[in-house]
C-alpha cells in the first residue's frame, strides 16, 4: 500500500480499533495490548516534532481513545502536520538509536495502525464465525 493510502485510512483505522474495544474486544492476551499504547506515544512524539501539541496521560489501550479525542479537536492542524511531514525529506528526530527521518517515523506509525486495524477486524470476524474465544467480546 502506498503512503498516501495509509494517510487517507488513518482516521478510519483508529475508529476500527476503538469500535472493537468499545464492543468489548479484550486485547490483554495479544501483542496489541503492549504495542498499541507505545505506538500512540511515538506517533504523538512525531506529531509534536512537527508542531502539534499532544499531551497523553492515559496508560494502556485507553491511550488511543485519549489520542482520538485530541485528534478530533485539532484534526485540521494534525492533518496539515502529517501532510507536511510526509513531504519533508530533511526533518530528523533524535531517538535512542540515533537520528531518524520524521517522514519515516510517521510512515511506520501509519503502517502500524493499518495493520492493527486489520488484526482487530480478523479477531472480530473470528468471533462472529464462532471460533474458539481467544479474547472476550461483551454481548
Amino acid at each position: 500500500m502506498e503512503v498516501s493510502a495509509y494517510y487517507q485510512q488513518f482516521e478510519r483505522n483508529v475508529n476500527i480499533i476503538l469500535d472493537a474495544l468499545a464492543a468489548g474486544l479484550d486485547l490483554r492476551t495479544t501483542a496489541l495490548a503492549t504495542s498499541l499504547p507505545l505506538e500512540v506515544y511515538v506517533l504523538c512524539e512525531v506529531l509534536n516534532q512537527g508542531g502539534t501539541q499532544y499531551r497523553l496521560t492515559t496508560d494502556g489501550v485507553g491511550r488511543l481513545a485519549e489520542f482520538q479525542q485530541q485528534y478530533m479537536q485539532h484534526e485540521d492542524q494534525t492533518e496539515a502536520t502529517m501532510r507536511r511531514l510526509l513531504e519533508d525529506k530533511k526533518a530528523y528526530m533524535a531517538t535512542p538509536e540515533g537520528r531518524v527521518l520524521l517522514k519515516e517515523m510517521l510512515i511506520r506509525r501509519l503502517e502500524y495502525f493499518n495493520e492493527a486495524a486489520r488484526q482487530v477486524n480478523i479477531m472480530r470476524t473470528q468471533h462472529a464465525l464462532g471460533s474458539p474465544a481467544q479474547y472476550k467480546i461483551a454481548d
